[in-house]
């Protein structure tokens, strides 16, 4: 933002300082109107786009104050500056409590407000383009797949956008099926290692005798059957992003050999006895708790700390049912390109269907129903009758509560749906049982009680 196309509002009873303020400015190339209280400067907020606000503190009537406060619900762009002759520390703090960017006290040096406010608007210049950024990255990232337009969704491509340009790891939670992978992805391709590697790797998938070798790379001889020397995931990244999905899975002896490529920024090959250097960006991810099982003994705390240096939780599918709608659209059009079909849409009663299923597989659960329902279509809607037998329970669950005429026996009923939504809640958690009870909103020693009155297992264990 150049000086002249900066709008700058001067506010002050003295009609003196009004006249020197709007001289001064006028000769540094800002375009500037003034006010001699509070409710004529709010008119000019109200009518015009200011850029800067710079008020006495003490006028008469309503303060300059009252002015920051007003000011940050009409105008919360407008960036505030406080001039006054009666500079308290009271006031200072008051002021740069509401949202003044500076405090200056009458009389000042025209050098020193000179440059409170170049800074000032300097800042300015810095917000809006980074809200323009974010904005972009947003749309880009929906153009990877990472849909929707949730509350939820809107916080999560927000912290992407924050942390994509930092060189720091960054740890993500979330369900199996929630989309981790794509959101790493985004995080790296957003960053300043865009065009370096990206490199991902399931923990999980792999074999402990054979996921070292995978990590760090192996010297020939090193093993039977390592007949060549062998460069490792973190050699293959080095610049760019490693992506080890659930981390958690990793045995405590790698994690001690990740804990120290992560502390030294080097790698040793498996029986090799050179130290390689490695420039690589973590980006772990887990459905488990970290801080859970470092408790429970089976995660080291010291690299915990490492990978968690920014943390981004990624909502399951049904906290977020508003998205299935736009999900569903998505996946259709995917798949009836793909496999040829005239599929456009989906019927009323199979969106109502959908809404109210748990979802325990997330996105992606949902996307092989709806590839699924593509494919035996035979016209241009999906209906429910398409979906799995496991979704369309749904419906028929609340279409059977109607009483028969010999009656109903409400205590099996109810123990059945109690015994049904515990063991959902337990699935959903991943068997821990402390994280399922807040899933239903009551205390662990409820949750045993009920585990134990209904015979679901022996609540002893596992806690």
């Amino acid at each position: 933002m150049k000086p002249n196309s900066s709008r700058i509002l001067v506010v002050d009873d003295e009609q003196s300082m009004q006249e020197f303020l709007e001289i001064f400015l006028r000769r540094e190339g800002y375009d500037v109107v003034t006010a001699g209280n509070v409710d004529a400067a709010l008119a000019h907020l109200e009518a015009d786009e200011i850029d800067l606000l710079i008020t006495d503190m003490q006028m008469p009537g309503k303060s300059g104050l009252d002015l920051i406060l007003a000011a940050r619900e009409i105008s919360p762009e407008t960036i505030p500056i406080v001039v006054t002759a009666f500079g308290t520390t009271d006031s200072a703090i008051a002021a740069m409590k509401e949202g003044a960017y500076d405090y200056l006290t009458k009389p000042f040096k025209v050098d020193e407000l000179r440059i409170v406010i170049e800074k000032a608007l300097e800042k300015k210049v810095l917000a809006v383009e980074n809200r323009r950024l974010r904005k972009e990255l947003r749309s880009q990232v929906r153009d990877r797949n990472i849909i929707g337009h949730s509350r939820a969704m809107q916080e999560v491509f927000d912290l992407i956008a924050q942390v994509a340009e930092t060189k720091t790891n960054v740890l993500i939670y979330g369900e199996s099926g929630t989309g981790k992978e794509l959101v790493a992805r985004a995080i790296h391709e957003q960053g300043q290692r865009q065009g370096e590697p990206f490199i991902a790797l399931n923990c999980g998938a792999i074999p402990e005798n054979l996921l070292e070798s995978e990590l760090f790379g192996h010297a020939r001889g090193s093993f039977t059957g390592a007949v060549q020397n062998k460069e490792g995931l973190f050699e293959a990244a080095s610049g760019g992003t490693l992506f080890l999905d659930e981390i958690a899975e990793l045995s405590p002896a790698l994690q001690v050999k990740l804990l120290r490529a992560l502390q030294e920024k080097t790698i040793r090959r498996v029986g090799d006895t050179v130290d390689r250097k490695v420039d690589v960006r973590i980006v772990s991810a887990t459905n488990r708790r970290l801080e859970e099982e470092v408790a429970a003994g089976r995660f080291r705390e010291d690299l915990y700390y490492r990978l968690n240096v920014i943390q981004l939780t990624l909502p399951p599918l049904r906290e977020r049912s508003e998205d299935i709608p736009l999900l569903v659209q998505h996946f259709i059009r995917r798949h009836a390109e793909e496999l040829g079909k005239p599929v456009d849409g989906m019927d009323a009663e199979a969106y109502d269907v959908l809404s109210r299923y748990a979802f325990p597989g997330n996105v992606r659960e949902l996307e092989n129903l709806i590839e699924r329902a593509v494919a035996l279509s035979r016209g241009s809607t999906i209906g429910v009758d398409l979906l799995p037998a496991t979704v369309r329970e749904v419906r028929e669950r609340r279409e059977s509560t109607r009483i028969p005429s010999k009656g109903v026996d409400l205590e099996r009923l109810v123990a059945d749906y109690e015994r049904s939504l515990l063991t959902e809640a337990l699935r959903a958690a991943g068997g821990v049982k402390k994280r399922a009870a807040r899933l239903l909103g009551i205390s662990f020693r409820s949750f045993r009680y009920r585990l134990e009155k209904l015979g679901i297992e022996d609540p002893s264990q596992g806690d």
